[in-house]
């Protein structure tokens, strides 16, 4: 390859990871917008929004188990839960073979509105592939998975 022809090869590879880059940050900026909307929508903060979301198949949850999924610290799931409990969402009881843990637990009013929540994000996303054709849906499915196993391999090389 001559110099000419590497100095171009360089010049598309730089665009095209800039261009990568302002893709993703206005993907990530349309999620944000999403999360706010939701917020608002369905009266709970976003972090509460998303540990309701946990209980899904789960008879209960842990606060170290919350903290791990949602990857935060203990003390931010304490505060969490909390908001949950005022609202009636989950409840705490002591673990029978541990007293110093406790089990959370979705309540009705909780498990109605993560069914409420799961059906609007489901909808959100159904009325993005509606916004496709079928052969465009098939192409941008087999390309998010080639993206996304290229940023899992780049992931790896940062560990």
């Amino acid at each position: 390859m001559n110099q000419f022809a590497a100095q171009i090869n360089e010049e598309l590879l730089s665009y095209q990871a800039q261009r990568l880059q302002e893709l993703i940050a206005e993907m990530i900026q349309c999620c944000e917008d999403r999360k706010l909307f939701e917020t608002a929508k369905f009266g709970l903060p976003y972090a509460e929004l998303k540990c309701l979301l946990l209980f899904g198949g789960e008879r209960y949850l842990t606060v170290k188990g919350i903290a791990q999924r949602l990857d935060v610290a203990k003390s931010r799931v304490t505060k969490i839960v909390k908001g949950l409990v005022t609202k009636g969402l989950v409840k705490q009881i002591d673990d029978p073979h541990d007293a110093r843990i406790k089990l959370i637990s979705v309540t009705p009013a909780g498990e109605e509105k993560s069914r409420e929540i799961a059906a609007f994000q489901r909808g959100l996303h159904r009325q993005i592939v509606l916004h496709l054709s079928a052969d465009e849906r098939k192409g941008i499915f087999s390309y998010l998975e080639l993206l996304r196993s290229a940023m899992e391999a780049v992931k790896e090389q940062l560990v």
